[in-house]
């Protein structure tokens, strides 16, 4: 009988499923960078960063898109909640697929063109995976439902919406130009802004989520947090280390809410 029932178990609901994702997710940033010219492994994370120096900066003219839209989706999340669900995973979605074609990629002086294989993989995956939970309609908001805690989040996840930062040559410097909550490229086109935002929006509707999509979402946002650790050990980057604590915060926080398995909401309610 015990053996009937296993077989009946969601394949997400197998013991080995998850191990087996991350797994893979771990596989998948670890690929190796595209480089014109060969670089030593030892200085991956150099590349990342003359990369992420050069990626966006013909894209800065449209940074207010993905603010406006991302205000734009939470107001109909708070109108309309199942709409606005919809709405918000259809947007983080294609801001993925933006982010793939954008941010994973750059002409860098000591590489010449430079792919970020993984990178780009998963930002690849995570458009996939929102844009077939916004298809399925999965993620729905009960505003009255919030445990508390949960707003404790707010400011980080405020804090990488504003990215408040400039570059002066190879230094990441803060600014604070209230103007950058509206216009800075730095959160649209940006990955390790985009997923803390996404990741504590479904925090306030967890349990009424896509369950894999939030959790694979949550994990690789991790993975990528704590990547971003190196970034402390130079005082050139260090208030870019600052910015990226949203992402090891949230990620680890939203994976460890992922565990609270709980019934969803009724979206139709």
């Amino acid at each position: 009988m015990s053996e009937q029932k296993s077989q009946r178990l969601p394949l997400t609901d197998r013991k080995w499923f998850y191990p087996l994702v991350y797994f893979l997710l771990v596989m998948v940033a670890f690929l190796p960078l595209y480089t014109e010219r060969p670089y030593d492994p030892r200085q991956t994370s150099q590349v990342f960063y003359e990369v992420l120096q050069r990626s966006i900066e013909p894209y800065a003219a449209w940074g207010w898109v993905f603010h406006l839209l991302t205000l734009g989706v939470i107001a109909l999340a708070l109108w309309r909640p199942s709409a606005g669900g919809r709405a918000l995973t259809l947007t983080f979605g294609l801001n993925y697929f933006v982010i793939a074609a954008t941010q994973t990629q750059a002409v860098t002086p000591s590489y010449g063109f430079t792919l970020l294989t993984g990178a780009l993989l998963a930002c690849i995956l995570q458009g996939c995976l929102w844009l077939w939970v916004a298809w399925k309609g999965e993620v729905f908001f009960s505003w009255g439902a919030i445990p508390s805690w949960r707003w404790a989040f707010l400011l980080p996840a405020l804090l990488v919406f504003w990215a408040p930062m400039r570059l002066d040559g190879d230094v990441v410097l803060p600014d604070f130009n209230p103007l950058l909550l509206f216009t800075t490229p730095n959160y649209s086109f940006a990955y390790c802004f985009v997923t803390p935002v996404l990741l504590f929006l479904l925090m306030l509707a967890y349990p009424a989520v896509n369950h894999f999509a939030f959790r694979v979402t949550a994990f690789n946002g991790l993975l990528y947090g704590l990547f971003n650790l190196n970034l402390w050990s130079s005082a050139a980057t260090r208030w870019l280390g600052v910015l990226h604590l949203p992402l090891l915060i949230i990620s680890l926080v939203a994976l460890l809410l992922s565990q609270r398995r709980a019934p969803l909401v009724d979206s139709n309610r």
